[in-house]
């Protein structure tokens, strides 16, 4: 998968969708994802495989544990391995579940 599949099947869940961040703030639930680091597979000094970590943020303003199964559902439909994460942002009063998954190849 490629980071604009990625792109493309993050929005095919109905949620705004942003790289990184928005200009003007969504009403949540919303979605943001980035580039964190490479893991690449390297052989001969060769970069043999491409291993791109991404960041994907899913917002709320309370516990949402519908929109977390529908992007827990759309993983494990492509068969992307995540791990979870979440925070309570006092200062944005939201929830911030914080999924990170790997491209491989792409």
């Amino acid at each position: 998968m490629t980071q604009a599949e990625l792109y493309t099947a993050l929005k095919s869940l109905g949620f705004p969708v942003a790289y990184s961040s928005f200009t003007t703030s969504p009403t949540p639930p919303f979605i943001t994802y980035q580039f964190a680091y490479d893991d690449d597979f390297m052989a001969d000094g060769y970069n043999f495989t491409e291993i791109s970590n991404f960041q994907v943020e899913l917002y709320t303003k309370i516990k949402d544990l519908e929109s977390e199964k529908k992007v827990q559902d759309l993983f494990k439909s492509r068969f992307m391995p995540y791990r979870k994460n979440e925070a309570w942002l006092d200062s944005e009063k939201l929830i911030q579940v914080i999924y990170e998954v790997q491209l491989i190849g792409g």
